[in-house]
């Protein structure tokens, strides 16, 4: 599983011109989820999601603050893309979960991010639709984590 982090100052989805979801401060994270990807995959990244200290904490010190120490909200958007693979210039996904099983999957995500952090925080764009993202990158900051090999 891989989860791109980008630290916002906000953040919106739309379809069909429509925004669906939106937030102030806080995360926006593109969510890719592979073949292979097991809940204990999932368990890493949401923890990592919710406890990175990607923001400035007490007395300006940078690097010191979670979205949960600052009560900061997450848009998530599931991104089949992220495990692509380049053939020539072609793109294949064949590494990514099929729609049906990733869709259960990333559902799984959500309800554990909302269980381990609050369901009011936690926003989403809607699943295998065509959807515009509005991202207002602060800092710029945007982090790559993947949960396959990586050790806590």
């Amino acid at each position: 599983m891989k989860a791109i982090i980008q630290r916002v100052t906000k953040a919106s989805v739309s379809v069909d011109g429509e925004v669906i979801s939106s937030i102030g401060k806080g995360l926006c994270v593109l969510v890719g989820i592979k073949r292979e990807d097991t809940l204990h995959d999932m368990e890493y990244i949401v923890k990592k999601i919710l406890n990175t200290k990607i923001f400035e904490g007490e007395n300006g010190k940078k690097w010191a603050a979670s979205v949960m120490d600052k009560h900061y909200e997450v848009l998530c958007i599931s991104q089949f893309t992220l495990y692509h693979v380049m053939k020539g210039n072609r793109l294949d996904f064949h590494n990514a979960m099929c729609a049906h099983e990733a869709e259960l999957f990333y559902n799984k995500l959500l309800a554990q991010l909302a269980e381990d952090y609050n369901p009011e925080k936690i926003k989403d764009g809607k699943f295998g639709a065509m959807m515009e993202v509005d991202i207002q990158n602060s800092g710029p900051v945007t982090l790559e984590i993947e949960s396959h090999g990586l050790q806590d």
